[in-house]
């Protein structure tokens, strides 16, 4: 017998949509998303089917679209489709397979749902899915938001089945007898998430076999205690940050005092869009030179004597760019900045090309033009020398100053006068393990 009433329950209990709006069901075929479906419609509710076909499987994939028209026909509701290149996705954004198919996905679901108003789009994520979530953000790294793993309600992005475990969608898809279809994928340990669905979980679950109940107990109190932590840092936020035309400062003193100082920082740094190696890199540097600035996508970050100011970037802000990850960057309408690594470690005498101790970088890598202020040490020199120095004695002439694009790292270090000279700081040695090798090209 289908869980009906849990089902509705836990929608209401969480407040995920009302019974007269329109939901998009985002349907593999899989056994989860085939249970969502039929609860759906044995609930009375509006709805409708939407299908990605990543074109990855061959066969599968056009079996898996098949199944889910049919299921749509027989359920009586609209059904989209949508067919993705997603190799030649993965390829040109630098990305892996899966990552490419998050987005696609999720990109294509939120256009949908505009475009056709509906309300929430329903993804059919269970208990054991959150487990996951949970431990692949432990071992990779994670704040508290990353311990209670999956929500019921993000937004417009809806998981009505998290009151059931895998275990219990098996039990009730064998006993209605409803059809589904397999991706075998599932059973390949090449993913990370699948090493900790076939290998890991049943290790757990034999020191626990109640893991899924005691995951869930667990992920409410995270939650829970994300609130609290939230309070709290909206409280300290209110107290110590003046904000004056957009523009927010606070004192190095009231940073210095803060505690646990790294956790609230942090938090505090969230709106700003700071990664956490870059909010380290300023924690590290309250003491240092006045005018050292640090940027995220959206702000800039200067320590300016006894205070820190944080601006947003102006829209030319002198024209600031932004390499995230390998591959290429047009810089204006002047270069171009490609990126690539290597194991071995190398040196060229080519002017347009840097070897960068890869273990160095912070990303974002920002790339910008002079300011008042920059400095560095020119490769082969013990001490710093201001760039305005450094293009005097390299007979830059004056119009030409502010149009060599500097490469920043992410703790506001100059790495490297593009086309000029790097920085000692930064030079590959002995001890490197991969070379970034950036090379400049003119347009």
């Amino acid at each position: 017998m289908l869980p009906l009433q849990q089902f509705t329950d836990y929608i209401l209990q969480h407040q995920l949509f009302e019974k007269t709006e329109h939901v998009l069901l985002a349907v593999s075929g899989g056994k989860d998303s085939v249970l969502m479906a039929q609860l759906f419609k044995l609930a009375g509710f509006n709805f409708s089917i939407a299908h990605c076909n990543f074109n990855l499987r061959a066969n599968e994939a056009q079996r898996d679209e098949a199944f889910v028209k049919l299921l749509a026909d027989q359920l009586e509701v609209p059904f989209h489709v949508v067919h993705f290149n997603t190799n030649t996705y993965a390829t040109q954004h630098r990305i892996s397979t899966q990552m490419a198919a998050r987005e696609l996905r999720y990109n294509w679901f939120e256009e949908l749902r505009t475009q056709q108003g509906y309300q929430y789009i329903a993804v059919a994520h269970h208990q054991n899915d959150a487990i996951e979530t949970v431990l692949l953000n432990l071992v990779r790294g994670t704040g508290i938001s990353g311990m209670h793993g999956i929500l019921p309600k993000r937004g417009k992005l809806i998981r009505p089945l998290l009151f059931l475990s895998r275990h219990q969608i098996d039990q009730l898809m064998d006993d209605a007898k409803f059809s589904y279809v397999e991706d075998s994928s599932n059973q390949s340990s090449k993913y990370a998430r699948n090493k900790i669905r076939l290998k890991v979980i049943p290790q757990l679950r034999e020191i626990n076999p109640n893991l899924e109940e005691t995951f869930a107990q667990n992920i409410v109190r995270f939650a829970e205690t994300e609130v609290l932590l939230q309070q709290v840092v909206t409280q300290t936020r209110e107290k110590i940050f003046l904000e004056e035309n957009g523009t927010f400062y606070v004192t190095i003193e009231a940073i210095s005092n803060l505690n646990p100082q790294k956790l609230l920082w942090f938090e505090m740094l969230k709106p700003f869009h700071f990664t956490n190696a870059v909010v380290d890199e300023i924690l590290a540097s309250l003491d240092k030179q006045s005018g050292t600035s640090f940027y995220s996508s959206t702000h800039r970050l200067t320590i300016d004597r006894e205070r820190v100011v944080i601006s947003v970037l102006a829209k030319h802000d002198d024209q600031i760019y932004y390499l995230h990850q390998e591959g290429s960057l047009e810089i204006g309408n002047q270069h171009k900045l490609t990126l690539h690594f290597e194991d071995c470690p190398g040196f060229t005498a080519n002017k347009k090309v840097a070897c960068i101790d890869a273990a160095l970088l912070i990303f974002p890598l920002i790339i910008r033009y002079k300011q008042d202020g920059d400095r560095f040490k020119p490769l082969g020199m013990k001490s710093f020398k201001k760039l305005s120095h450094f293009f005097v004695d390299e007979k830059v002439p004056l119009p030409q100053k502010s149009n060599v694009p500097l490469l920043i790292n992410g703790n506001g270090e100059l790495i490297w006068v593009v086309g000029m000279r790097q920085d000692e700081r930064y030079k590959v040695s002995a001890t490197t393990k991969k070379v970034a090798i950036f090379e400049v090209l003119n347009l």
